[in-house]
């Protein structure tokens, strides 16, 4: 597998970086990071980027793409979190719900939906998680009953993210009270601003806000509704393996790794502070590479559920670790050595943000439940691994 930088990639790069210089997006940008809220609006922002068709590069051209691979949206997505563009809006709205509309949408939610996602004028997120279910999908409540042609829901999410600043979500329910408990779940996407709709913030350490989303007899057409229904589970199964790709946790490694590098005097660097440099930098280096695996095999239309879950393990896992590791590095208050203001607040946001990164998307758990099942039902380690 061959990771150096094509000529397209530089192309995309070159995108990057004019849209970037564009005095719009720059404006936007710079009024991102003055804004002193916990979670500032980057609305205006993505609306700037659509412009330059960079918020979902790989979707077809007619649904507001470049058409390019996953891995040259990668390259774009890398290149725009390095120049500070908060990147969670674009994950739910454009990685997780339009990754899932591509695989599983009718023709007409794609053509409704994702030319405006694209083009950031419309933005979405995603309602699995409920109250003492947590990463326990099978298990959720929420249910969908049938009123004529529509469907009234009702239930409770939590724990999801930017459902305030999202117009739509992709949200899991139950229609049916079939024997299994993965049966009768069926998946509709649902207007944020409609009648029984209620969101409100829960408490959180990190600067993304988890919300809590309340259902109270929401009425949803048949036409919002996600594949057919009961068919839920597998649909389910099949784009959380799209969405666990590992990128926007070995960027948060990356740029954690990177600033705690930033504040480090060589001339003071003791063998025990370079090993650790070393080892951590090879982990960070390893969750770039199982990323690379995961957007390559994609771009071979491959979508492999256990090598996303060790992708997501491994990013998430190293980005823990590097968080923690920084505040070893430069002590209470990240003073014990020379770093900037700016870097002391990327290192004390991150520490706060790494508590969950290996809770979101699915535990670090059920990621291992997945590799270590997928190897007993091979019956040999060389059918079970993924990367062989």
């Amino acid at each position: 597998m061959d990771f150096g930088m094509t000529e397209h990639d530089w192309k995309l790069r070159t995108l990057v970086a004019d849209a970037v210089l564009d005095t719009r997006v720059q404006e936007a940008l710079d009024a991102v990071v003055a804004d002193s809220a916990p979670e500032p609006d980057v609305r205006a922002l993505y609306r700037e980027l659509g412009r330059h068709r960079l918020l979902a590069p790989h979707w077809p051209v007619e649904y507001g793409g470049l058409g390019t691979s996953h891995t040259g949206a990668a390259t774009i997505v890398t290149d725009l979190f390095a120049a500070g563009v908060p990147d969670m809006q674009q994950v739910l709205s454009v990685q997780i719900v339009g990754a899932f509309l591509l695989t599983a949408g009718s023709d007409e939610q794609k053509r409704r939906y994702l030319p405006a996602m694209a083009a950031g004028e419309r933005f979405a997120t995603v309602l699995y998680t409920e109250p003492e279910v947590g990463s326990d999908l099978a298990s959720l409540q929420t249910t969908a009953v049938r009123d004529g042609d529509d469907y009234l829901l009702s239930g409770v999410k939590v724990y999801g993210l930017k459902s305030g600043m999202s117009d739509l979500a992709l949200c899991a329910v139950r229609t049916g009270a079939e024997a299994g408990r993965y049966d009768g779940i069926t998946l509709f996407l649902i207007d944020l601003t409609a009648d029984g709709v209620t969101r409100s913030n829960l408490p959180t350490m990190a600067d993304e806000q988890f919300d809590r989303v309340e259902l109270d007899r929401v009425r949803v057409g048949p036409e919002t509704m996600v594949g057919a229904e009961g068919d839920g589970w597998p649909l389910l199964l099949q784009c959380l393996a799209l969405e666990r790709t590992g990128l926007d946790y070995s960027l948060r490694a990356r740029r954690w790794y990177e600033t705690t590098l930033a504040g480090i005097d060589p001339d003071e660097t003791d063998s025990a502070l370079l090993a650790d440099i070393g080892r951590y930098g090879v982990h960070v280096e390893t969750a770039s590479l199982m990323t690379s695996s995961v957007l390559s095999r994609m771009d071979r239309q491959v979508t492999d559920e256990v090598m996303a879950a060790m992708a997501k393990y491994v990013t998430s896992e190293t980005a823990q670790q590097v968080a923690v590791w920084a505040t070893e590095v430069h002590g209470l208050g990240y003073g014990l050595r020379s770093l900037s203001r700016e870097d002391i607040a990327v290192l004390e946001a991150g520490y706060r943000e790494a508590a969950g990164v290996t809770l979101a998307a699915g535990t670090s758990q059920i990621m291992l439940e997945i590799v270590s099942g997928s190897i007993a039902a091979a019956g040999s380690t060389q059918e079970a691994w993924p990367w062989t």
